[in-house]
């Protein structure tokens, strides 16, 4: 046992080298209360980590009806016992002083407590009358990436075929909605190729906008005890930020935001050119190299070199590396995803893998993240706005076929048009044709774009907004009925990571006073509202996790995401699986496309792909005339300039992201203390020689401001490419004197008060990394430094200049190491 790991000033914790081709060692991490040791504890309850998307499996300790601490669960095939910062302190925030117990209704301008009747009645009502008055188009629903399996689909279910709505979403489209279209680009369907355990075996890892040392840190204590054992991979990342992956890296290309595709393709220019392609595998398996040679034939290094302003004999090296590689792992995220030409950048990572013949095998994969928890149960149970099952909403007979299951008339479900992203439903609610919108587990008064634009939706008087949260966010503060839910560790079900891995998480405590379950509530609904199928008959015949689970498994019968092979009992005491799990892969199936590529053929196809310039969609006859055989689809795309680029006014490009020690918009990390001491407040990130420019120092306030706003902070000189600011978007007021919304004594700390009403046309992701901003100071440091963390991308460029993050005693994890080459990963300084 070792108890001497401060989890925050080293959040990697302490290394167990292997070597490639070997098994991850075990080492258990834990953390109690204080006061507490492991004999104390009563019950340990199944659970997986809520507050990223590594699906880290873990149990909660309980000790008089409270939690009191988790462990890592070496059995997993996810974590191998691991567990991150947010995994190991973020629980605290389940018992909250501050938690809504008790639903809440609009009365005079105010929001007052009332019984969970009264509530329920009021949205009950006002869905009949919008029924009878406007139509199911004037109802959305606006989810999270935070619920379970079960919640979205019976959330899916009576929107789709109980309320008849296409406006339904959720906040995935701000973090994985380019994941999954990108996948359907190039595979005809969602669903990640590889797996985790491919950082075993790949021999090179490449990771393109994906800071995966504080996103999914678990993983990359993988990748740290690859690197420290025999026959390490080499990295190649791509990032304008100076993070730990950078810093480990082979190659770091550093690239000028919005200059993804040039820089990809300038990548592919250099592997076709040098033939490092796998003609066989291209033939058998693909269609569309001959456009993409030909479109990236002039994309040479020193072309992208002038466009992204990154040495072309970095990116020649990068290519050497990438066209080299044995085994070549690629993961992607938002640094990609939330860039103006997203898809089309992500799927020119696919590109790559399709040339080189990288596809199923051990360590020949890719990976396009996810930056949620339940990211990939939103997008498979339809909550994202797709239909169930990655069933294609212009396919008849998918439509028809899921009607089959829901027992009603195909012209039910709403299929006449694409299905509503969030964007556009807070346009529709803008303009007034959409007139209640129900947000569950989100909070998109801080966590989407232009935060002045969005309150002044939310606040509308003809809008009925009901907010479904545990804590009074921002967003509930706006709201006209507030029911409070149930979170993890107080309700049962089950939830997929990034590599299609689905764990069970049981329920281990009584949620506060009145908070029910996400699920509970749903049902209610649905039955107030009295849905039948087309034979008269409860259209939700479901009321309980375990029978929602079975609902849901008959729904993905024969589809990509089989569940059938699943059970509750599975699930229960073991590892999780992966999905497909059928009677064909009774233990799930760890990589995708092995033989050839499944799920391409028109007859079966999720989508039928998208122009990836307008993001219009393509027709059933398009598609087949390009892809009769259903082969993976190899789709080039041209460079196109940011839609906002510096100026005089505005002489830099600001990027947002996350830290490692927060989570989206902090309801949960901020009520952590460890996690919120180690990054307490906002902050803005710059070059020491760019600051230097402008007379700044480290620890000035500062202010960064774009055509739409602005944001204060307090400044952190880093390595941070110059002409770059970087604010993280976690911030926002509910622990502030402003509560809801900057005012007179609190000044705006949100970033999204900054960012563009602007998304990629065809994942419709919203634009949070190419704004150009302007930076002056306030007021000068007097002491101060920043809030920012030193063991992260945030480093200061001089070491020791400010002090360093520690997490102090009440950080310490106690960790069991399966392993006598025992290293420690310092934090840095």
């Amino acid at each position: 046992m070792d108890a001497s790991v401060d989890r925050i000033a080293r959040p990697w914790g302490s290394r167990t080298p292997y070597g490639r081709h070997e098994p991850w060692p075990d080492r258990v991490d834990a953390f109690l209360e204080e006061g507490v040791d492991q004999g104390m504890v009563q019950r340990w309850v199944q659970a997986a980590s809520i507050l990223h998307s590594d699906g880290d499996a873990m149990d909660i300790a309980v000790m008089g009806g409270r939690m009191v601490g988790v462990r890592g669960r070496a059995r997993d095939r996810v974590n191998h016992g691991r567990l991150g910062p947010k995994d190991l302190f973020g629980w605290q925030a389940n018992a909250s002083a501050d938690r809504l117990t008790t639903p809440l209704i609009r009365r005079d301008g105010r929001l007052v407590p009332c019984d969970w009747d009264t509530a329920m009645q009021r949205i009950v009502a006002r869905s009949r009358e919008l029924l009878d008055e406007r139509g199911p188009g004037s109802i959305g629903f606006y989810t999270s990436g935070q619920l379970f399996l079960e919640e979205y689909y019976t959330l899916a279910v009576l929107a789709k075929a109980g309320i008849g709505t296409n406006h339904l979403d959720g906040n995935t489209r701000l973090c994985t909605a380019t994941a999954a279209e990108a996948l359907k680009e190039s595979f005809g369907c969602d669903g990640q190729p590889g797996s985790y355990d491919d950082i075993d075996h790949a021999d090179v890892i490449a990771l393109f906008g994906h800071n995966i040392a504080e996103t999914q840190p678990v993983q990359w204590m993988r990748v740290l005890d690859r690197l420290e054992g025999d026959d390490p991979p080499r990295l190649v990342c791509v990032d304008p930020r100076p993070t730990q992956v950078a810093r480990r890296a082979a190659v770091h290309l550093a690239p000028r935001l919005g200059t993804n595709v040039a820089l990809l393709n300038a990548l592919l220019h250099e592997i076709i050119r040098t033939d490092r392609v796998d003609h066989d595998y291209i033939a058998a398996h693909t269609v569309g190299f001959d456009e993409l040679a030909s479109r990236v034939k002039k994309c040479t290094p020193a072309w992208a070199a002038g466009v992204c302003d990154v040495p072309a004999a970095r990116i020649g090296e990068a290519a050497e590396i990438l066209g080299t590689a044995d085994r070549l792992l690629s993961t992607v995220l938002q640094g990609v995803y939330q860039s103006h030409q997203a898809t089309a950048a992500a799927v020119q990572v696919d590109n790559l893998h399709l040339i080189r013949g990288m596809l199923g095998r051990p360590g020949a994969g890719v990976l396009q993240m996810n930056g949620q928890p339940t990211a990939q149960n939103t997008r498979e149970c339809g909550a994202d706005g797709d239909l169930p099952g990655f069933r294609n909403w212009q396919n008849d007979s998918h439509v028809a076929d899921l009607a089959k299951v829901w027992n009603v008339d195909p012209g039910t479900i709403p299929h006449y048009a694409p299905p509503t992203h969030a964007m556009q439903m807070f346009r529709y609610a803008e303009q007034g044709s959409l007139r209640m919108l129900w947000i569950s587990g989100t909070n998109p008064a801080v966590s989407l774009p232009e935060l002045s634009r969005i309150r002044s939706i939310l606040e509308q008087e003809r809008l009925l907004v009901v907010v479904q949260d545990l804590f009074l966010t921002e967003t509930a503060q706006l709201a006209d009925v507030v029911l409070p839910a149930a979170t993890w560790g107080e309700k049962t079900g089950t939830f997929t990571n990034a590599d299609r891995t689905v764990h069970l998480s049981d329920k281990a405590v009584e949620p506060p006073g009145e908070a029910r379950p996400d699920l509970d509530i749903f049902l209610d609904y649905a039955a107030r509202m009295d849905f039948r199928d087309k034979d008269g008959g409860p259209l939700i015949t479901w009321h309980d996790p375990e029978s929602a689970f079975e609902a849901w498994k008959r729904c993905s019968a024969g589809r990509p995401c089989d569940y059938t092979g699943l059970s509750y009992d599975r699930l229960r005491g073991g590892t999780g699986i992966q999905w497909p799990c059928n009677d064909d892969a009774p233990d799930g199936t760890e990589r995708l496309y092995t033989d050839g590529i499944t799920w391409a053929h028109p007859d079966v196809c999720e989508s039928y792909g998208k122009d990836l310039v307008t993001g219009a969609s393509q027709e059933v006859v398009e598609y087949r005339s390009l892809n009769p055989d259903g082969k993976a689809m190899i789709k080039a795309a041209g460079y196109l300039p940011p839609h906002e680029t510096p100026d005089d006014a505005y002489p830099f490009q600001l990027t947002t992201g996350r830290t490692l020690y927060h989570f989206h918009t902090r309801t949960k990390t901020g009520r952590a203390p460890q996690l919120n001491a180690a990054a307490p407040d906002v902050w803005v990130e710059a070059s020491a020689s760019d600051a230097a420019g402008l007379g700044l120092d480290e620890g000035d306030l500062v202010e960064v401001t774009t055509p739409r706003g602005a944001v204060r902070g307090r400044l952190r000189l880093t390595d941070i490419r110059p002409g770059l600011l970087f604010v993280p978007f976690h911030y926002g007021y509910w622990d502030t004197r402003a509560g809801h919304a900057p005012d007179g004594d609190t000044p705006a700390r949100a970033a999204n008060e900054t960012t563009v009403t602007d998304w990629d046309p065809v994942s419709k992701q919203p634009l949070f990394k190419t704004a150009a901003a302007a930076l002056r100071r306030v007021a000068p440091a007097d002491g101060h430094t920043a809030p920012a963390p030193t063991t992260t991308a945030s480093a200061p460029a001089r070491a020791g200049t400010v002090p360093a993050t520690t997490g102090g005693p009440s950080a310490l994890a106690t960790q069991s190491v399966a392993s006598s080459r025992d290293r420690d990963e310092e934090g840095t300084a």
